[in-house]
């Protein structure tokens, strides 16, 4: 990487930003650490039952709809006032997404000087034979030289056993997550099926998710980390939409995003894409198709910037 981009990826965005520069100071700057730092803080809401907790309606509806990294660690405290690394209780734990788990890990790793993004793509490690929408965070190894991913809702011992994890959570293989712009390519080259991908516990599935889960990845890339249920324009097409209703043009446009999501890059086309093209920009506003309270119309904090 150059310095342009190292400077990008441990720079706090709006979303990421964890409301001081003391709040992770007590931490060691090692992933790991960091990594589950962040699972004792969090529960995903559909996991609960797996620690033996069984999650309030209300808690279940409303909790994942939290879209910043500050706000998700105000309601962390609220549920138990101790230091960050303390080991908590189920029910003290805030009750989100694996969206939630990816940025609250690239918080802290930005926090600590170490580049840092939020991937969006597929598990194989959750359904056998079914991709599964998943969010990870991916950080600069310095050691390697290259980028390594790290899935922190997995570093539990509840999870490991639950989804047979085979491999390091703290070093997932890129054939166990597959970054969206690779299954962009793999549908298109009719390697994969489009119906494997999406989101098996609610049926959603199919061409129009692919092309989703795309957009919001060059989102993330561009450290504009939203909910994984906002959509805009090419973002937010039709459900069960056929991948012949789209149109040439688009076509060409999203196979240009799957090549620079696929290779996490060059850092030059990750930014010169959205400024391109306005249909792949993050507006102030996008359309938030939650999971139990209907659509709604999000005002984001800060519009995308131009550069």
């Amino acid at each position: 990487m150059d310095e342009n981009e190292f400077d990008f990826y441990r720079t706090q965005s709006v979303a990421s930003d964890p409301g001081g520069t003391d709040v992770f100071a007590g931490l060691p700057a090692d992933p790991g650490v960091l990594a589950e730092t962040v699972r004792s803080l969090l529960v995903h809401r559909e996991e609960t039952h797996l620690f033996g907790y069984e999650l309030p309606r209300d808690r279940k509806d409303a909790e994942a709809e939290t879209r910043y990294a500050a706000d998700i660690l105000a309601v962390a405290r609220g549920l138990c006032d101790a230091p960050l690394d303390r080991p908590r209780r189920p029910e003290e734990r805030f009750a989100g997404t694996c969206r939630d788990f990816a940025l609250l890990l690239c918080s802290a790793l930005r926090e600590k000087g170490v580049p840092a993004r939020v991937r969006g793509g597929y598990a194989t490690y959750f359904t056998p034979g079914f991709h599964d929408d998943h969010w990870i965070t991916e950080y600069w190894d310095a050691d390697r030289a290259s980028w390594r991913l790290v899935d922190a809702q997995m570093a539990a011992p509840e999870l490991i056993s639950a989804h047979g994890i085979d491999f390091d959570p703290f070093d997932v293989p890129r054939d166990r997550f597959v970054v969206a712009g690779r299954a962009w390519q793999d549908c298109r080259s009719g390697a994969a099926d489009p119906r494997t991908y999406g989101v098996e516990l609610l049926g959603l599935r199919g061409w129009w998710f692919v092309q989703h889960n795309l957009l919001l990845d060059l989102a993330m890339l561009n450290s504009t980390e939203l909910l994984v249920w906002d959509g805009w324009g090419l973002a937010d097409p039709p459900m069960d939409q056929p991948f012949d209703a789209l149109g040439a043009d688009d076509v060409a446009l999203l196979d240009a995003v799957a090549e620079l999501s696929a290779a996490g890059g060059p850092f030059t086309g990750i930014r010169r894409l959205p400024r391109e093209h306005e249909a792949l920009r993050v507006p102030p506003v996008v359309s938030s198709h939650t999971t139990y309270l209907g659509e709604r119309s999000v005002t984001l904090r800060q519009a995308v910037a131009s550069d």
